[in-house]
Formats: structure tokens, C-alpha cells, sequence
């Protein structure tokens, strides 16, 4: 898991938003691929899917007033798609919340 600390709350349905107009497209043009993905707001816990390639969830954004817990699927770790999905999650961020918006980043189990 990454939790993601920022300067002000995260609101689910903005970054849900944000996610549904970016993350798409730029998986398809760095995958080169047709695949999309689903990011529905779950009870305030944003979930990336495509049910017709894989169980559950790939990535759960928990959102925690300040803070962006991003928990990456156990089960496809290794996975070409989920590893490009993970580089562009990365790169999103700094967009959104923003960098200026981000007090730090850490890796947790």
C-alpha cells in the first residue's frame, strides 16, 4: 500500500472525475491496447476494474481526510496491464491532488 499524505482533504468524487477523464486514455496510448477500465466510487473508496479480465479490484483508493491510501491488488502484481496502470497512477497524482498539494509519500505493508 502507498499512502499518499496531502495539504487539504481529497474528495472522492473529484478525484473520481479527474481519474475517469485521464487514466483511459493514457493507459491506451502507452499499452497500446483497446482495454479500458472501470473507476466507480465504492462508499468513498475509489476502485479501478475490468471484470472481463480480471477478479476485483486492481487498485482501492481509500480516502482519509488528508491522506490517499492507494492498496494495489495482491493477486496481480506482475501483471503487464497493472504495472502500466501503477506508472500512470504515479504520474496522476502529481496532477492531482497535485505536488504542491502533497506533503510526502510512503510505501506501507
Amino acid at each position: 500500500m502507498k499512502i499518499i499524505k496531502t495539504t487539504k482533504p481529497v474528495l472522492a468524487d473529484e478525484l473520481q472525475h479527474f481519474l475517469n477523464e485521464e487514466l483511459n486514455p493514457l493507459f491506451q496510448e502507452q499499452r497500446r491496447a483497446e482495454i479500458s477500465f472501470n473507476i466507480v466510487n465504492n462508499n468513498g473508496a475509489i476502485e479501478i476494474t475490468n471484470p472481463e479480465l480480471y477478479d476485483g479490484f486492481l487498485f482501492r483508493i481509500e480516502i482519509q481526510g488528508t491522506e490517499m491510501h492507494v492498496i494495489k491488488s495482491e493477486h496481480y502484481t506482475d501483471d503487464v496491464n497493472v504495472l502500466t496502470l501503477e506508472d500512470i497512477l504515479n504520474n496522476l497524482f502529481l496532477e492531482y491532488p497535485g505536488r504542491k498539494k502533497i506533503k510526502n509519500i510512503e510505501d506501507a505493508s
